[in-house]
């Protein structure tokens, strides 16, 4: 399968917040449930799911569903790269695009869809939104800096790591939205985004 591959990161303990972060509600269904959604309407070919803490529980509400691979990061304590690594090693090899998202953090198809196409339409091999100058998420990179993301760890940074070392081809898509830079981390954040997105 060529295409588009989503890595969704849903592994954490949510302890800020209190409660699975996955299952909270969005816009009809769990969050989780949404990010599947927009994600598969953005053009997204396969999503890799991977779960940890409570993995059942998260899980549950997609499983099954066609386009989502899932995987267990036992190691998901140890940070969100192995996360990331987690999702790579259940990827198709042949995907040309990946896209790299939490699952608290909520993105309308149309967004996705905006920066999928700016990226594919680009020639530089890092795609993320901005907001005010401030880079938000996803970020999408092109299949030829896989490796890259197979060494990345949190010692040094993850993935910021990856995003200074190729500076100079990084392409910036400008929103004026601020749902690009938005992270579901605390009860109060995700009432005042319910209030403003949801």
């Amino acid at each position: 399968m060529s295409g588009i591959s989503a890595i969704l990161l849903a592994a954490g303990e949510s302890k800020r917040m209190g409660t699975m972060k996955a299952l909270l509600p969005w816009k009809g269904s769990t969050l989780l449930e949404y990010q599947v959604t927009t994600l598969m309407d953005a053009g997204v070919s396969e999503i890799c799911l991977v779960v940890g803490h409570k993995h059942k529980d998260v899980s549950n509400p997609v499983k099954g569903k066609a386009g989502v691979k899932l995987v267990v990061n036992e190691n998901y304590m140890e940070g969100k790269t192995t996360s990331i690594k987690a999702g790579l090693n259940i990827m198709s090899p042949t995907t040309e695009t990946i896209l790299i998202l939490s699952v608290d953090q909520p993105r309308t198809s149309e967004i996705l869809s905006a920066i999928l196409k700016s990226h594919g339409s680009s020639d530089k091999l890092i795609t993320y939104p901005t907001y005010n100058n401030k880079g938000g998420h996803p970020v999408i990179f092109n299949s030829k800096l896989r490796p890259d993301l197979n060494n990345i760890n949190e010692t040094h940074e993850g993935l910021r790591e990856i995003t200074r070392r190729y500076a100079h081809t990084i392409n910036l898509v400008p929103f004026d939205s601020v749902i690009v830079t938005l992270d579901l981390n605390s009860p109060h954040n995700f009432k005042e985004a319910v209030e403003l997105f949801a």
